[in-house]
Parts: C-alpha cells; structure tokens; sequence
C-alpha cells in the first residue's frame, strides 16, 4: 500500500499540472514524442517513468514552478524507488506450504513392524510433534526477502539523499532541472544568473561549460528510446549575442533616471547605451527593446524550441525622471522586423507573443543560418525585473539557456505621470519634453 500511495502522489501531481496547462493528452504527447496511451498511464498512476527527463519536459510545458519542479522529482524519486519494492513484497505475499497440523509418526525402520508378533494388538503409538519439513525452505526464503527488503530500502534512501539540500546554493539539487531566482523582495539587489547565461551584450557570447556537479545547472543524462545515455547538454551547440539597449528608433527609447537633469549627460548614440546607462545607473522606462542572434556552432541544426519569460521581481514603478533619447524635430519611425516578439510585462504569467503576421516558435539555426531575434517588453503598472529562457534540442540533446543583461535580470519600470525631460537638437541642457518640442 505505501508504495501505491507513493506512484499515487507522484502521479496526482502529474495529473494536475496537466489539466492547469488546459492542453489535451494528444497535443501534450505529441512535444514530447511519446504515445498518448503512456501519457494517460503516468498521469493515471499506472506506471511510473523509468527516467525522470520526460516528467522534467512535461512539467515545463505545463507551466510548472521552480517549487513545483522540486517537489514533482521528490515523489518521482519515491515512485520509482516503490516499483523496486514491488517484486520482493510480491514474493513475501506467496503462501508457504501450510503446516502439519496432524499428529505424524517418524518413518520406521525397515523390518519393525515385522518385529511384532503374529495377531499382538499392538498400543497405539504416542502422538509426535509435526515434523518440521518445510522449516529449512522458510528459513531460507525468510533471509532472502530479508535481504532483498533492506536493498530495496537502501536504495530508496540512496535515492532520497540526492534531495539533500547543496552546500553552495542552499536549495534542493534536482538532476536535470534547472535552478532559477527565486522571486527578491522589494529593494533586494539584482539576482545573479545562473550557469549558462548568455553572456555580456554587445559580444559573442558561447554557452558557458559544464557547471559543477553540485551546482543548480548541473547537466542531466537521460536515457533514448532505445536504452542509450543522451549527450549531456552541458556544452550547447549554440553562440548567442544579446544587445539588452537597442533602440527600435531613437525616439521611443526613454529611461528613468534618479538624478536632476543638470546632472544627466546629453543623449547617446544608440551603440554607447550601454555605457550611458551604466554610469547614470538608468532603467529602461515604459518599455525595452532586447535584439539577440542565435548561431549554431557545429555542424549539426539546432532546433529552437521556444522561449519563456521568467519574473524575477515586480514593484511599484520607480519615481524617477523620465528622460527621452533623441532629439525633438528629428525624424523618427522604422518598420517591424522579422522574428518580432511582444511582452506583456505586467502580466501575472508574461508570454512571447509574436508580432502580427510572424511566425512564431519552433526555429532552426546552424552554423551557417543565424536567426535574429526582437523582444520589446512593455510595462506600465510595475517596476519589473525578468528575463527569458531559450529551450533548445538537437538530435539525442537538449537544454535551457538563460538570455539577460551581463548575468543580470532586464528592469523595465512603468514610467506613467514621471516628470519627463528632452535634449533639444543643438541644446545644451535637458528641458521639461513640453517645452523642448
């Protein structure tokens, strides 16, 4: 029964993060290239994966949480250490031979009952005990299930110190998950990415190495369908360049300074924002424009599987001055590029959509056939801090890579009713935006 109740917590969960995505058994096993029918028995408790990296893929196209994530590999770590129970308490549920309940004579020699005398009524024998003949065959079979149940108990508990929380990060290592920033409190300073970062702006930037193995990031090794280990995707075959301050036009770009505009320096060319930002530790206001290219790096294609915007803090937005890049009276406007996103950064649960008439999510990359990408995150009700994971497979591998700024989250702050400033062409000083134009 405990090991039922165990494949029954895993798979309750399972079953609700399934029904919550509102996707039915076929669209969800069909991404994970399985059968509807083993998709129905993990969420029914009818069996239990004997890998955790299809329940890992299915979580996440659920929408599932960090906690979430934790939690569903601690009852699949339970699952699966019940089905190795399974077969020893099959084995103890077998009758033994039942016992000799009659009074039995121990066989006689040969010739003792000739040794009687012809017609002597010969005294009934005096009861005996049982002879114990299946006692050395229980014995036996006792110390195997014996032997068999403290393996499999050891195992589980085996199984069970790898939830023990790591030395370094202070939070549960789940293999083949992969740690994201918890959610800071108001005033916290930024979070620090994680391995695999895309790296710096304004430069090429390779997936980082292997994490150590005690890290968050550490890489999980599956299993194909056939019974091979997969390629850890520890090293993606992918380079990505992310520009987090490009300007869509070199009037929409406003930022929200905390500083007087005597004290704030005239405005930048678009290729020295960051720099401009950094010194007067400027947030991006109203909304932020992010470009990043995406190349494959060896000879195989990689498949981008999609994109997620992940929430690392949300406040009130900042009472700042709000100052516009660009000169009034200058021409402004553009067209929509291709591969062009939108973020509602607002939202509870912020997704990529994509721009009217673009495609959308998958892609492919290679070497030789770069993809380019624009995410314009809009927010106006909060001050936000975020970032966006880039899910990605090529043949036996997969994995996650974080896009962001330098190893930091994106801030993009509401900027409604803020004090705004403009730098009039040839000008020498901010002025109020109504008076500059």
């Amino acid at each position: 029964m405990a090991d039922g109740t165990r494949e029954s917590g895993f798979a309750d969960l399972l079953r609700e993060l399934k029904n919550r995505s509102g996707h039915s058994y076929g669209t969800l096993a069909k991404r994970l290239h399985m059968s509807t029918s083993t998709l129905h028995r993990y969420c029914n408790g009818d069996a239990v994966p004997t890998d955790y990296a299809p329940v890992e893929r299915l979580a996440r196209l659920c929408g599932a949480t960090p906690e979430e994530l934790v939690e569903l590999h601690r009852r699949w770590v339970l699952a699966d250490a019940g089905r190795g129970r399974k077969e020893p308490a099959a084995a103890a549920a077998v009758p033994a031979p039942p016992a000799v309940e009659d009074a039995e004579e121990e066989p006689r020699a040969p010739g003792e009952a000739e040794a009687a005398a012809p017609g002597e009524a010969q005294a009934p024998a005096p009861a005996r005990a049982p002879v114990p003949y299946d006692r050395p065959r229980r014995r036996a079979r006792t110390v195997l299930l014996a032997a068999l149940t403290v393996t499999a108990v050891l195992g589980g508990v085996g199984l069970a110190l790898n939830l023990s929380p790591s030395p370094k990060s202070g939070t549960p290592t789940v293999a083949g998950t992969r740690a994201r920033d918890q959610e800071p409190t108001a005033g916290a300073p930024y979070p620090t990415a994680p391995a695999g970062s895309a790296g710096p702006s304004r430069s090429p930037s390779r997936a980082s190495g292997a994490p150590p193995a005690d890290s968050p990031g550490a890489p999980h090794t599956g299993r194909t369908p056939d019974g091979g280990d997969t390629v850890p995707s520890a090293t993606p075959p992918l380079a990505i360049t992310t520009h987090p301050y490009a300007w869509p036009d070199p009037c929409s770009q406003h930022y929200l300074i905390d500083r007087a505009p005597a004290d704030v320096s005239p405005p930048p060319l678009e290729q020295d924002a960051p720099a401009w930002v950094a010194v007067h530790k400027a947030v991006s206001a109203g909304e932020q424009y992010v470009t990043f290219t995406v190349q494959g790096t060896g000879s195989d294609t990689v498949v981008l599987e999609g994109l997620t915007v992940r929430t690392a803090g949300r406040w009130a937005p900042l009472a700042w001055n709000d100052y516009a890049m660009g000169y009034p009276g200058v021409g402004c406007g553009g067209g929509v590029p291709t591969r062009s996103f939108t973020v509602a950064l607002d939202a509870l649960r912020p997704g990529v959509v994509p721009a009217a008439g673009q495609p959308g999510f998958p892609f492919k990359v290679s070497r030789s056939d770069p993809e380019e990408f624009h995410i314009t995150g809009d927010a106006s009700a909060y001050d936000v801090s975020w970032y966006l994971e880039l899910a990605w497979s090529s043949g036996t591998r997969h994995g996650t890579l974080r896009i962001d700024d330098h190893g930091r989250p994106f801030r993009t702050s509401g900027n409604n009713s803020r004090p705004a400033y403009a730098f009039p062409l040839g000008g020498e000083k901010w002025q109020p935006a109504t008076d500059a134009d």
